[in-house]
């Protein structure tokens, strides 16, 4: 999911486990061991884009990461504070500045991850407000003589664990996928019940961590936010699998309907809620795809898209690396297109797409544009999309069970 969120369940572990004992201090190691799985990110710093997109969500989220990383974490956070570093005013202003950073970094991020544009006005905001925070730490806390931390280095290993272990869990209720059983398999647990990014789930589970995080480490009130917060998520996170269950039926159902042969479906919560979902079932030589609201009227599917495999248009590419990925990271499920331009683009049919009806080769949630050069495929992930704002509206619609608007305004 979004960076927010596993940093806010990721606060909440640490809370769990030394919140009594350290304060907040839990609740930001906590935070970074809840985000530790998402540095696989800088990848794309180094390597190609195919290769990075296969290596997100593979070895820093599996079983054997979450169980073996925490002992190195916590070995080096517990000389951290064994040995009074921590007490050093230098140390104090230079980790202060990167947790600030570090937020400033997770709050730009999740706007640019919807839009893939850089949000000058939130950049703007959130520096001068991270530059006020500053000021006041430095006022209260690091001029200040730091308190004494008793914390066992099993104490520092159960933070990390659970902090670390969970981001994965969750990771893998996502379409998007999580290869768990890392180094040892590369399937991808994907349970598609809930959006890589929901309000529902992240906000008051984020405001009752905020609420925590303002009482004293002594305070029973402390305990009771922090798993309020836990419960709350934990509750909407099964409420998502009934959600999940009746959308299935209703899929059924609607497939049984219209008469349509096919081998396998699948379906999925649209962005930022869990009401609209994204159907599509695989048949022999075409895809069945369309949306289907809890708020609608009839438990049907209305609006439905077909899409052509046409795989066969690089059936003489089999064996190339970056469409082996592809194809794998989709799990299937994808088909080809020609674009206007004469290039060939994959899409990446689990998203689904901007809208009820595909209309055009950006109307593709994911997709990637395929290149050849010197015999092999280079693959590019398109950033082309329809209008933002308009997108949304017609997504909101939707939600509410009502008709996307068409060109003519129907």
């Amino acid at each position: 999911m979004d960076s927010l969120t596993q940093i806010t369940l990721g606060a909440a572990c640490g809370e769990v486990v030394l919140g009594k004992k350290i304060g907040n201090r839990a609740m930001l190691w906590g935070a970074l061991g809840g985000y530790l799985p998402d540095f696989d990110i800088m990848a794309n710093f180094v390597t190609d884009e195919i290769t990075a997109l296969a290596f997100h969500r593979s070895i820093t989220h599996s079983f054997l990461f979450g169980v073996v990383a925490p002992f190195g974490f916590a070995w080096l956070i517990h000389q951290l504070y064994r040995r009074g570093i921590y007490k050093n005013k230098a140390y104090r202003a230079g980790s202060t500045l990167f947790w600030l950073l570090f937020v400033i970094g997770v709050i730009n991020f999740v706007p640019y991850m919807v839009t893939q544009m850089v949000n000058y006005g939130v950049l703007t905001w959130t520096l001068l407000i991270g530059a006020i925070v500053y000021l006041l730490f430095w006022r209260f806390y690091i001029s200040n003589n730091a308190g004494p931390v008793n914390a066992t280095y099993k104490d520092w290993y159960w933070l990390f664990f659970l902090s670390i272990f969970t981001h994965p869990l969750l990771d893998s209720c996502t379409a998007y996928g999580t290869q768990l059983f890392q180094p040892f398999n590369d399937y991808r647990v994907a349970l598609n019940n809930i959006s890589v990014v929901d309000p529902i789930y992240t906000l008051p589970f984020l405001i009752c961590v905020i609420i925590t995080s303002m009482l004293l480490r002594n305070s029973p009130k402390r305990r009771f936010f922090n798993y309020l917060g836990i419960a709350l998520s934990t509750a909407y996170l099964l409420f998502t699998f009934y959600n999940k269950s009746k959308i299935n039926t209703v899929f059924e159902n609607s497939l049984a309907e219209q008469d349509f042969e096919y081998q396998r479906y699948m379906t999925s919560p649209t962005i930022f809620n869990n009401v609209l979902w994204h159907c599509i079932a695989e048949g022999d030589s075409m895809y069945y795809q369309g949306l289907y609201s809890l708020m609608d009227p009839e438990p049907r599917l209305r609006v439905w898209n077909k899409f052509p495999k046409n795989h066969q248009l690089v059936k003489d590419y089999k064996g190339d690396r970056s469409i082996e990925i592809l194809k794998w990271f989709s799990n299937d499920y994808y088909n080809i297109i020609h674009r206007k331009d004469g290039r060939l683009q994959f899409n990446d049919l689990r998203f689904g797409i901007f809208g009820e009806k595909a209309v055009s080769e950006r109307d593709y949630i994911f997709h990637f544009i395929l290149e050849e050069k010197n015999g092999k495929i280079e693959a590019h992930q398109s950033r082309e999309q329809p209008e933002m704002e308009e997108s949304f509206g017609q997504l909101w619609r939707r939600i509410k069970g009502l008709p996307m608007k068409t060109d003519d305004g129907m």
